[in-house]
């Protein structure tokens, strides 16, 4: 009995898996095996990366408002201290656009967790 071959099927799906590897270079875009190898690394990595990306953008967020806040004279876990004591809730995202972009804002802002801080440490 002759060996069947799927074909129709196999070439959908390669064709398929080829499309996604638009713009790879050389082998990564013409054989077979390599396709696929490279499309699966790319799409692992692209799920990795989306779940990243979130972590990367907090830690540029606290970055920006700790430069913001030393120029103030306080330290990051100092301001976001002073700003939870003062009743004051914002997030890291707004607070790091409001450090880049409205500077007398944020000085308001660290006159506030400062005020805030000092006192607490009166009252001990």
């Amino acid at each position: 009995m002759p060996r069947a071959i799927s074909s129709p099927v196999k070439n959908h799906r390669l064709k398929r898996i080829k499309k996604l590897a638009k713009g790879y270079w050389g082998a990564k875009k013409k054989l077979n095996r390599t396709v696929q190898e490279a499309v699966l690394r790319a799409q692992r990595f692209s799920h990795y990366d989306r779940k990243r990306k979130k972590s990367d953008f907090r830690r540029l967020w606290i970055m920006r408002i700790n430069a913001a806040a030393r120029i103030y004279g306080l330290s990051y876990s100092q301001f976001m201290g002073g700003l939870a004591k003062a009743s004051i809730d914002l997030d890291r995202k707004i607070l790091a656009e409001i450090a880049v972009s409205e500077t007398k804002v944020f000085e308001e802002l660290a006159n506030k967790a400062k005020e805030a801080l000092n006192q607490t440490s009166n009252k001990v």
